[in-house]
């Protein structure tokens, strides 16, 4: 991500540090030296930050009163690797300092930090997280916060985005489970105006109805049996913001005009409210289902339909950008390696073209899920095929072989003429996956690697 097509940048550097005397005093001195920041005095406060601002550096205190130092940086460096994190440990301590450069630390001091320390060690630290971020190419999209991908369906959802970003209408994501519609929302909202205020998801599917419209549009204490104190709803919490309403189509058809009313009047009544207030939010839907069908089949009002749907967005499933597979997959292996603590930097090639093989029916969710549980039970510089899980690399039926080859065919030829027939016969009927065509002629894929590597070269 660049700073360019990244979500608002409101700091250079984030301080987590819980003694307020200390967070005071390295504050100050940046300020002064003409620095951005922010500053927290927990780990949970410190993470919250993060993920809105993603700074260029953090400066860590590891003895936090909440959380484990060395556990939120892994966590922040999973998030975004290219983040420059300076950890600060007591005389005490330096064991940990060390234990935290092996963790992923760009850098570490030992309190008491002198002014000019502090500075000269910031300042290098926010110059290496500036080169390190990837920059965009000219005349392309550049990747935005949280997604990887360059490739031609990726690049005009880039584009829809920061387009929808500047509007305030209503946007309508769809797309198959795991494609990143949460994503695509969240990217909007940090492009948006309204970046610094809430981004509040509402899943419409997993809510029961009963307790729709308290989870919506609140409620006040003795509204209900339970209703023991007020509690605002999503809507109110992402006044000024953003609501994402996830998985619309299947809010339930009673609901829905109470939903309706509200997107016209832009207007709450919590249960047990005498009055109705105003909530000025944006609001973007979401639907793993088509949802011109859902309205034909009559589970979505059509109403609500056009109301939601002013500005769509549709994610591409995995199977339609190949070309993006690996990087993502680097990306991720690389992010569960330093959240588990491996070693894991690349792909071999031949794991990547199994990952490549797949069609991936749970899209990026399926490809993450399959990568955590490679890092948490194996760990090497290179994943390699044979630690990816056997129904990856196993197919689910193995074709006929060789059925476009026969006797004519083979008839007078020399067995290495035979045997680079037989070979790209097989490579042809699995579009070119080497791996499926060394499970398919009981070979290593690394054989067929090297005699492709030396027809080449001939």
């Amino acid at each position: 991500m660049n700073e360019a097509s990244g979500p608002p940048r409101t700091a250079d550097i984030l301080l987590i540090e819980d003694t307020p005397s200390l967070r005071s005093i390295y504050d100050a001195h940046l300020r002064n030296a003409g620095f951005v920041t922010l500053s927290a005095a927990s780990a949970a406060e410190g993470l919250a930050l993060f993920r809105k601002t993603d700074p260029a550096v953090v400066l860590l205190d590891l003895m936090l009163p909440d959380r484990d130092g060395i556990d939120l940086m892994r966590e922040m460096l999973a998030l975004q690797p290219h983040t420059a994190v300076v950890v600060i440990t007591a005389d005490s301590s330096t064991q940990r300092a060390v234990k935290a450069m092996r963790a992923g630390a760009h850098d570490f001091l030992v309190k008491p930090v002198s002014e000019a320390q502090l500075m000269t060690t910031l300042g290098n630290a926010r110059a290496a997280a500036q080169l390190s971020r990837p920059q965009a190419v000219p005349g392309r999209e550049a990747p935005l916060a949280g997604f990887i991908g360059t490739s031609g369906p990726m690049r005009a959802v880039y584009a829809r985005i920061r387009s929808a970003a500047r509007s305030m209408a209503p946007v309508f994501v769809t797309g198959e489970s795991g494609t990143g519609k949460e994503l695509c929302a969240q990217a909007i909202h940090a492009l948006s105006p309204r970046a610094a205020a809430p981004f509040i998801p509402l899943d419409c599917g997993a809510i029961p109805a009963e307790r729709f419209e308290s989870e919506l549009f609140g409620h006040l204490r003795g509204a209900f049996p339970g209703a023991v104190t007020d509690r605002p709803g999503a809507a109110a919490l992402a006044d000024g913001g953003t609501l994402f309403l996830d998985e619309i189509c299947d809010l339930a058809p009673e609901l829905q005009p109470k939903l309706l009313r509200f997107l016209q009047s832009a207007t709450i009544q919590p249960l047990g409210a005498a009055q109705p207030q105003r909530v000025d939010l944006r609001v973007i839907a979401a639907s793993a289902h088509e949802p011109l069908q859902a309205v034909r089949d009559g589970r979505l009002r059509e109403d609500l339909y056009y109301r939601l749907r002013v500005v769509p967005i549709e994610m591409p499933p995995l199977r339609q950008r190949p070309d993006d597979i690996a990087p993502l997959a680097t990306e991720t292996l690389r992010r569960f390696a330093i959240l588990e603590g491996r070693a894991f930097t690349r792909l071999s090639p031949a794991a990547e073209a199994v990952l490549r093989a797949q069609p991936w029916n749970g899209n990026v969710r399926e490809l993450m899920n399959v990568l955590r549980a490679v890092t948490v039970t194996h760990d090497g510089d290179e994943l390699t095929e044979e630690m990816l899980p056997e129904e990856i690399r196993l197919p689910a039926e193995h074709p006929p072989p060789c059925p476009g080859l026969n006797m004519t065919t083979l008839a007078g030829r020399s067995l290495a003429e035979i045997e680079r027939l037989v070979i790209e016969d097989s490579l042809a009927r699995h579009d070119g996956s080497v791996p499926r065509a060394a499970r398919e002629l009981d070979v290593a894929p690394s054989t067929l690697y090297r005699k492709l590597d030396t027809w080449r070269k001939d």
